[in-house]
């Protein structure tokens, strides 16, 4: 991944000298504000991949450009992790109780923390934001796959590696394009979803499959989950949300229960 720019937004020198130099020597291209007017100009002119919002200026300062940028229609999707100020500063520099409640970032980490677990949090928030559930979709409808397709190419977190109108093609193609999660349809001509889960849950034992299907009778819920799919949606109440949440819980390994139509 192409290391990217990120901006330290603190007003401690010591702090702010030694982040800066072990970002640097992983090849991160690192900026600095040291208060909150500077910090929002750099990031307008700037747009840094990423933000480290420490202390600036008096208790308060932070919270006021965290949702300055959490406001911005230009900047409100850059990720950022707080660091609050130490317990024995925190009355004068840190996030007051109602400030917390409001907190919009992707991390929260409190001081002490040493350079090294503070980039540890960095590389793994970007590697969460940046990786994408890669998605098989399989059914015999074209239509349907170019709907599902679609919505797909939509979501930040998800992307998708494939499409296949029977079982016996999404076995060809999984070697190659070695999906999270595959989507698939019960009934289709030659190999149908059924036994091409069960070939699947016995093959690829880390790629999950979550049943999308018209014919949703107990017996083919029962069946799927049987054959090792992680949950079964049936086609009539698969709303955008439903399907994604699926997606997603299945990607994580939780399995979903059937649900009504």
């Amino acid at each position: 991944m192409d290391k990217a720019k990120i901006l330290i937004v603190d007003d401690e020198s010591e702090f702010v000298s030694e982040m800066q130099a072990r970002l640097e020597s992983c090849n991160y291209r690192v900026a600095v504000a040291g208060n909150r007017q500077v910090a929002q100009e750099m990031v307008s002119r700037e747009r840094p991949d990423l933000v480290v919002l420490g202390t600036i200026g008096l208790r308060g300062d932070a919270f006021v450009f965290h949702r300055w940028l959490r406001r911005s229609s230009h900047c409100r999707d850059i990720p950022l992790i707080v660091v609050d100020a130490p317990p024995e500063t925190h009355l004068l520099k840190g996030w007051k109780r109602h400030e917390g409640m409001q907190l919009e970032s992707e991390d929260y980490v409190r001081r002490p923390i040493s350079p090294t677990a503070l980039l540890s949090a960095i590389e793994n928030l970007r590697e969460r934001l940046t990786r994408r559930i890669k998605v098989l979709v399989v059914d015999d409808h074209t239509v349907v796959r170019q709907g599902i397709h679609a919505l797909l190419s939509l979501q930040r977190d998800m992307q998708v590696v494939g499409e296949a109108g029977d079982g016996r093609e999404a076995l060809q193609k999984l070697p190659h394009l070695q999906p999270d999660v595959v989507l698939m349809d019960i009934v289709m001509p030659g190999m149908g979803g059924l036994e091409t889960t069960a070939e699947i849950s016995k093959r690829y034992g880390g790629v999950k499959v979550l049943m999308v299907s018209q014919y949703d009778e107990e017996e083919n819920v029962a069946r799927s989950r049987k054959v090792g799919a992680f949950g079964f949606i049936p086609k009539k109440s698969a709303s955008t949300e439903l399907l994604l949440a699926g997606i997603r819980a299945a990607y994580r390994g939780e399995h979903l229960e059937k649900v009504a139509a």
